[in-house]
This record gives C-alpha cells, structure tokens and sequence, in this order.
C-alpha cells in the first residue's frame, strides 16, 4: 500500500513540473518569436526588436522534443499507476486468503481435538471393563460361591478348620497407612484362634512393583523366621501388590507361599482410577495436578499407586509378567455394595481417638470393648464410607450398566485361572476392613469371611500341592 501512494505522489509531481516546464518554455518561445504580439499583449518590448515574424531556431526544436518525451513519459507513468495498484491488490487479496486458510485449517484441527476429548471423555472406561473375559488365551475361572457359603456357616456354627501349620499374612490396600484399624478386626479374630498372623506392613501409598519388592522379602522373613509357609489374603489394591510380588518373584517365592486370596482387588484395573487419570479426555491435566496434590502433597504417597491401577497398566503389567495360577492356589472375591438410602446414614469405623478421663455417652460406649472406668476413653472416629460407596457405585451403574463395589467392577475382579466367589449380599469395597457402628448378628461380619475365603484356599492347596 505504501509502494502504490509513493508512486502515485512521483507522478503528480512530475505533472506539476512538467506543466510548471511547459509554460516558462511557452513564454520565451512567445517573446523570441512574436515580440510585437508580445508587446501588445504585454506592454513591453526591447527598442531594437522589429514587428516582424523571427525564424524557429534549433533550440526550439530541442525543447519540443524535450517536452513530447516528457509528455512521453507522463502519460506511460500515468498509465502503469493501475497495474501497479492492481499488483498490489492481488497481492492483499492472495495473503488475505492465505490467512483465513491456515485460520480454518487451525480452527479444524482445534475442532476435531476438542471432538476427540469430548468422545473421549464420555467413552470413559466403557471399552475396558471386563477386558479380561473377552482376552483369548487366558485361564478360564471356576464359580466357588456354593462351596464358600458351606464354609462361612461351618464357621457361623463353631468349626474352624485353619492350620496352626501356616502363617497368616493380611496386604492392607490404598491408604490403609491413615487407617490405623485397617485389617484389625480380623487380625484379632484369628489371634484368638491361637493362628499366627501378621498384617503386613508396607507403604500401601507406593507403587505397584515397590510394594512387590517389599512383600517380596517380608515373605521371606517370615518364612525364615517361623519355617512356615505363608498364606496371603490381600484387599483392594494389596491383593494387586501380592499377585505383582508372585508374578516377579515366583522363582524365590515357590516353596514359601501357599496360595492367595485377592478380596475386592482391581486385578483388570478400576474404573474411578482410569477416569481419573486417563489421557486425552477433557480437564485431564488439571485432575492429574489435583490428583497429584492430593496424593503427593497431603499423603505423602506416590501417585503412581493410582497411575497402576488404571486398566492400561494393568493390561500392560499382566501381558509382561506371569501370574503362576497353574502352580499357586488363587481365590477371587468380589461383592456389589448397596444403593438403598438406609445405607446413607451407615458409618464406618476407621479410626480411635484418645481423650481425657470422660465418662463417655451410652451411645459410644457400647461400641467400645476395652471402654472403663480405670482407662482413658477413647472415642471412635467415624466417616460415611458407605455412603460414598453407595454413590460411586450408583454412577458406574448408571453410566457403564456394571456393577461394582463402588471402586472395582465385578467383572474386573476375576482373577483367570482362580476360584471366584460371586456373593450375592450387598457389601461395599470397605466393608470387608473397617466394621460399622451397626452390626448385623444374623450376617456373617468381615472376620468370618476372611476365615471362609481363606479355609476354601486351603481346601486348594491340598488339591494342588498336596498340602498336609
């Protein structure tokens, strides 16, 4: 735009020159050749010039052809100024164009992403829930429910089969460090048996395979320590820890562990840790950064022990290692919580809190055992776990149409190759760990199952390692 006016302003000053030029050119042309006009006109003229015609001399011819050249050249000048404004008018319009084409081009492809994030985002984990069953090759399950329920009532009526010849390891799963009644419960059941169990102490926070290192030479430790082979029982993400430890280290693990009872264990991976932490769907980033406080930050955990739980590593993990259910007994559990609205106002146990000498309300104090006057009181401290189950699960039925104990599909739970038990009684994925302030006293509580599940793996190892 600049170039075009520049030119445009060359011409017109050439004009006025060029016309300025002309008229001085006329007027001494009009004097030298008609000086008597000239003074007619004027009123002027030289004593010695006569009226009479004088000869064009060569100068003139000079300045006319000077003249027609300028001429020339003006009118070649003027007409080349619309080409030129017409250059510049492509050239405008063609990088107008250009632009609004990589613009479009930009808008399509931020178009399309935001397609795939959305599709991407209502899709959730709808393709991997289940995965297992429909992946060829793996070891088919068999259905124990009707041989475990003979067991839990042996159990209800007094007979109690363990072996005093095992050791008895409960894996705590995610968060179980800020839970300090974690596995307790069942802990003191079985000591009361007179059975040596331990509840294992590893950071449930880390990730998958550090957990298996460290399980790894617990088991060890144990084994050395009492000569007894170790029986594992593991919850939520502590059986997936177990089952990673075997898997890894079934070489040095063989002739000390005697099989393995995953309760509630995401081993196809979980739902609410894949929408959580899945890549490409919409505000992913910024829930990984809230993730990430929060189990980084607050818990002072690894967010890997998420990260593992997703299905994409656990398809990743299970096509890597091995788990050894041809050789090692393996039981499944799993369970689908309750969405009544009773089970809103059901709080969980997790947790003692110390006070000063206070006779506490008759409410508390029927809950507390070792509650008396000669001790300090302590007060339990309670959350709605059951409530938040109950939503959680709700939400993966509605939107996936599985059902689920409120963290891990039923489906997901079924470990290929083991003895699944499908309960039909409406438990959520705590309950099996922390008791509640209302007890059932015509349902078997969580201690009792532990003690059927891991009586049923028993009644597996001598079928398969002809056990003692």
């Amino acid at each position: 735009m600049e170039d075009y006016f520049n030119h445009i302003f060359t011409v017109a000053s050439e004009l006025g020159y060029c016309f300025v030029q002309l008229l001085e050119d006329a007027y001494g042309y009009f004097y030298n050749s008609f000086p008597y006009h000239y003074v007619l006109i004027f009123g002027e003229c030289p004593s010695s010039v006569e009226a009479a015609p004088a000869p064009i001399d060569s100068s003139v011819q000079d300045w006319t052809l000077s003249w027609i050249q300028k001429v020339r050249s003006f009118i070649k000048k003027s007409l080349l100024a619309p080409s030129y404004g017409l250059k510049l008018g492509c050239k405008i319009v063609n990088h107008c164009f250009i632009f609004c084409l990589l613009y479009l081009i930009e808008a399509q492809e931020m178009l399309q992403m935001l397609i795939n994030r959305l599709r991407r985002t209502l899709e959730g984990s709808s393709a991997d829930i289940g995965w297992l069953q429909k992946t060829k090759g793996l070891p088919p399950v068999v259905d124990g429910t009707a041989r475990f329920k003979e067991l839990l009532s042996d159990v209800r009526n007094g007979m109690h089969n363990l072996p005093n010849s095992l050791v008895y390891l409960f894996i705590p799963g995610l968060f179980s460090n800020h839970s300090p009644l974690y596995f307790v419960n069942t802990k003191r059941f079985f000591s009361k048996m007179g059975l040596t169990c331990h509840i294992a102490k590893i950071h449930s926070e880390a990730s998958v395979e550090k957990n298996a290192w460290e399980l790894k030479q617990y088991i060890e430790e144990l084994y050395w320590g009492s000569g007894k082979r170790i029986l594992l029982l593991g919850h939520s993400k502590g059986g997936i820890d177990a089952a990673a430890a075997l898997s890894l280290y079934w070489y040095e693990l063989r002739d000390k562990v005697a099989g393995l009872a995953l309760v509630q264990s995401p081993y196809g991976g979980s739902p609410i840790a894949s929408d959580i932490l899945r890549e490409g769907q919409i505000a992913d980033k910024e829930a990984r950064r809230i993730m990430e406080f929060i189990v980084c930050k607050l818990i002072k955990g690894d967010i890997r022990a998420l990260e593992d739980l997703t299905y994409d590593k656990r398809k990743d993990f299970i096509s890597k290692h091995k788990l050894p259910s041809d050789e090692l007994p393996i039981v499944s559990f799993h369970t689908e919580a309750s969405s009544a609205p009773g089970v809103l106002a059901t709080m969980s146990h997790i947790a003692h809190a110390e006070l000063p000498w206070l006779p506490l309300p008759q409410f508390l104090a029927q809950y507390e055992e070792s509650y008396s006057l000669l001790t300090t009181p302590r007060v339990p401290v309670v959350i709605p776990l059951s409530a938040a189950m109950a939503i959680s699960a709700l939400h993966l039925r509605l939107r996936y149409g599985e059902r689920s104990d409120g963290l891990v599909a039923r489906c997901d739970a079924e470990v290929p190759g083991s003895v699944v038990v499908r309960l039909e009684r409406k438990l959520d994925h705590a309950w099996m760990v922390y008791s509640t302030l209302r007890k059932d006293p015509v349902e078997a509580d969580a201690s009792e199952m532990c003690e059927a599940l891991l009586t049923m793996l028993v009644e597996n190892t001598k079928e398969k390692c002809d056990f003692p």
